[in-house]
């Protein structure tokens, strides 16, 4: 069914202009028929934050960003979804147009500025599904016009820990004005500090909710050591890395359209995404597990992101040009080459390429 589904709505979501293609993805999830996930291959399974994970492939943020369609996404095989960014407050986020297909580079744009329904809608709707299970990360950001944007991750989380599996701090989106800023030293440490004290201070009726750091890939080497410093020192749960980036590489084919403003991720972003990875997991020493994302397009990617340090991954713009049987195509990889290698669980390859990975040269910028 999803083979069908991938060859008629792929070319078709094509003609369409691509906010409003995305559009109608979620109005066709919301549509989905109950269908019976396949049950995920043993050996997939993955422990980290103090969460099972049924496989490592998750739904990244900005899919959906008002948790409308999380658990067809499940459904779907997704191991985990991870809905937001939310801010406090609704937003419209930036005019349109803010979403650009790099159609031959297999690459995306985008300059949405954190659109989402807000805590209360978004609130409303992860409490009717809350008996659904399922691990659904709630991805949480600040108000456009905040006056204090930490006070708006703390209010955040005091409002969904009861519903969600776990928090992704979002300070590395390129599409708010100054937020990235909180990736700096003594903001971050701030940030944090309040963000685990609160986490802490509502754990007693809310129950345990791993936080999560999500960074930029346009750090530099200096930043990221004071960045997983820092996250070390605070004790967080896990870092994803990485967010979309501003740098333009200069393989990009569709030059006219990589001009546009915002933040790249895709096919064009998987190296330096990659390389982030294992500079960040040499830096955590085992202090906790890593998220990868950024140009995950096949199984041998998805095995490369790995090596380099990720226990789990995160999926969103291949799916644009691949399709939702890409989730299965993975698992199904992945499987292989565990039952090739005679491996039992993919904890035992989890940074095995590191070391080699930051050793080479920089990836093109």
């Amino acid at each position: 069914m999803i083979r069908a589904f991938d060859a008629f709505s792929l070319p078709l979501l094509r003609w369409f202009d691509p906010e409003d293609a995305h559009r109608m993805a979620i109005q066709g999830l919301k549509l989905l028929p109950p269908i019976r996930q396949r049950v995920d291959d043993p050996k997939l399974a993955v422990r980290a934050f103090g969460l099972n994970f049924p496989n490592p492939i998750g739904m990244a943020a900005g899919f959906d960003k008002s948790a409308e369609v999380p658990d067809a996404l499940l459904r779907l095989g997704f191991g985990f979804v991870e809905i937001g960014s939310v801010t406090p407050k609704p937003q419209a986020g930036n005019p349109r147009p803010r979403l650009f297909r790099l159609e031959r580079d297999e690459a995306v744009i985008n300059r949405m500025g954190f659109n989402n329904d807000g805590a209360e809608a978004v609130l409303r709707r992860l409490a009717a599904r809350a008996a659904g299970g399922g691990i659904i990360g709630v991805n949480v950001g600040a108000n456009k016009d905040s006056s204090d944007r930490v006070a708006d991750y703390v209010k955040l989380i005091e409002t969904f820990a009861p519903v969600a599996s776990y928090f992704t701090v979002n300070v590395s989106s390129p599409n708010t004005p100054g937020l990235r800023n909180l990736q700096q030293s003594a903001a971050l440490d701030d940030l944090l500090a309040r963000v685990i004290d609160t986490r802490e201070r509502v754990r007693k009726n809310a129950g345990d909710s791993p936080v999560l750091l999500k960074i930029a890939p346009d750090l530099s080497l200096a930043e990221l050591d004071d960045v997983v410093h820092i996250a070390r020192s605070r004790r967080v749960d896990g870092m994803i890395v990485a967010n979309t980036t501003l740098a333009r590489p200069s393989t990009l084919r569709e030059e006219n359209r990589a001009k546009e403003q915002g933040g790249l991720s895709g096919r064009p972003l998987f190296r330096l995404s990659t390389r982030m990875v294992a500079e960040t997991y040499v830096r955590v020493e085992g202090a906790f597990p890593l998220i990868g994302v950024g140009g995950i397009d096949s199984g041998g990617a998805a095995l490369t992101k790995i090596r380099a340090g990720a226990s789990l991954i995160q999926l969103y713009s291949s799916l644009v040009y691949k399709g939702i049987g890409l989730v299965e195509d993975i698992k199904r990889d992945l499987s292989s080459t565990l039952l090739r290698t005679g491996r039992d669980s993919l904890s035992e390859i989890v940074g095995a390429d590191a070391a080699t990975i930051t050793a080479e040269d920089w990836p093109v910028r």
